[in-house]
């Protein structure tokens, strides 16, 4: 079996559970992703078992979907887009987090200076800072698009807004990271 995990792709396992209902090909993807489903659900919600919890909940919720995969983009692109949607639902829910409503209440001015060179000394660490202030929406933005690499369709798939809604909210939350950051770090 684990001769199988390094050969077979995760198009090829897929296909054999689509096909011929081989519950071992899920158990294979299971091995290959949980510590990345599990970390990005962790970032969001800070609580390592709920983040657990959530984690098992979004594999059963592939396992349940995963005959409507359509190789459109890769399974990894689909299961972090799932991950990232059921997280933001359950943070909506639970939190009662609107976005419109956080956005309104949290402005941040019309134009922030967004230009390399302010930017040239920033740290990781105060950026982690700053995430921990956004909106877990915006943050799911931000890492769906320049940790994961997600396509600005799959990221509104994803979060059920229109491309032209999430350019937009992308926009937004580098803006108000850039704000805050400049606001924490480089006080002048």
């Amino acid at each position: 079996m684990d001769n199988e995990v390094k050969i077979l792709t995760d198009e090829e396992l897929i296909a054999g559970i689509v096909l011929n209902n081989r519950q071992a090909n899920f158990e294979i993807l299971y091995k290959r992703y949980h510590a990345k489903v599990l970390d990005k659900c962790y970032g969001l919600v800070k609580n390592s078992s709920l983040a657990k919890e959530l984690a098992e909940d979004i594999f059963s919720k592939t396992y349940e979907k995963i005959a409507t995969f359509q190789n459109r983009s890769s399974f990894s692109s689909w299961l972090f887009s799932l991950t990232y949607n059921h997280c933001i639902d359950y943070l909506r829910k639970k939190k009662k987090l609107n976005y419109p409503e956080w956005t309104r209440a949290n402005e941040i001015p019309e134009i922030i200076d967004e230009s390399e060179e302010d930017l040239e000394s920033i740290d990781y660490e105060n950026v982690m800072e700053i995430f921990e202030l956004i909106h877990p929406e915006e943050k799911a933005l931000l890492l769906m698009k320049y940790q994961d690499n997600l396509s600005i369709k799959t990221i509104a798939q994803s979060l059920r807004i229109s491309d032209d809604a999430a350019k937009m909210r992308l926009k937004r939350a580098r803006s108000r990271v850039i704000f805050l950051y400049k606001e924490k770090f480089q006080k002048k």
